[in-house]
């Protein structure tokens, strides 16, 4: 899979000028959907120019896909983090109609992450409820790093995967000493108050580290009365190689993640 890209600067983000890689899919249609794309890495991946496979497929499904550097500023801590992705997702709703990206006034609007780039997009969502309701038409959270205790009973396989180590050390720099882990926003997990949230795809696999820990958040969602979509794919398409960790089986999950957000936006569509 593959699609084209250009990478470009947003000016007047309130955090300030932020670098984004634009993909657009194949046959946009003159409103397509277009997607705030945060990418994981752990709270530790600073790295935003460099090929996404997340967003590639998100973009095959024909969406326009902003992956924007929203760590590299901040270094990966809280709240500055969650500050500069909420800010351009601000912005891009302010801006649909304006930017030169194919998307027009009516286009809908979405953030999506996987893994850590999953968990501030579920912060992301509970901010722009809180401070801009109404303008956010969707979450995709794909397998989101929710539980800073890492104590769900999928999280054994983390051993396996290799990342047992590395989302511990993310979790220490996401959180600092803040008392990060105490705010609703930093661990949306922990949030008691998940109403009147936009509509979520929280997609997982069997044999993903972050299983439970995910769909634990979607039956919450679901359970406050948000739309909900619920996917968990069959082991063995490599899942946990999409946020960089170890898998004996070939990565072959990015279809699976285009057919899914295709669907996803159907039904926000209907």
């Amino acid at each position: 899979m593959s699609a084209p890209w250009k990478d470009v600067v947003l000016e007047n983000v309130p955090t300030g000028p932020v670098a984004a890689r634009i993909y657009n899919g194949e046959g946009l249609k003159k409103a397509a959907p277009l997607v705030l794309y945060l990418h994981g890495g752990a709270f530790l991946d600073t790295n935003h120019a460099i090929d996404r496979p997340v967003a590639v497929s998100l973009a095959e499904a024909g969406a326009i896909v902003v992956a924007a550097d929203y760590t590299s500023g901040n270094q990966n801590a809280f709240p500055q983090v969650l500050e500069c992705a909420y800010g351009i997702l601000a912005y891009l709703g302010n801006k649909r109609n304006m930017l030169a990206l194919g998307g027009a006034k009516k286009s809908l609007l979405f953030v999506a992450g996987e893994e850590s780039g999953g968990n501030v997009a579920a912060g992301v969502a509970l901010k722009a409820r809180d401070q801009m309701p109404g303008s956010l038409d969707g979450q995709v959270l794909i397998s989101p790093l929710l539980d800073p205790f890492m104590g769900s009973k999928s999280f054994l396989q983390a051993e396996e995967s290799g990342m047992r180590e590395r989302w511990t050390e993310g979790w220490n720099r996401y959180l600092g000493f803040l008392g990060g882990v105490c705010h609703p926003y930093a661990a949306p997990r922990y949030c008691s108050r998940l109403s009147g949230l936009a509509p979520a795809l929280v997609l997982t696999a069997e044999d993903d580290p972050l299983r439970d820990e995910s769909m634990e958040y979607g039956s919450r969602l679901k359970a406050a009365g948000v739309r909900v979509r619920q996917q968990v794919l069959p082991a063995g398409t490599g899942w946990p190689t999409l946020y960089g960790g170890q898998s004996k089986d070939r990565p072959s999950w990015q279809q699976d993640v285009c057919c899914c957000f295709k669907g996803f936006v159907e039904e926000v569509q209907a």
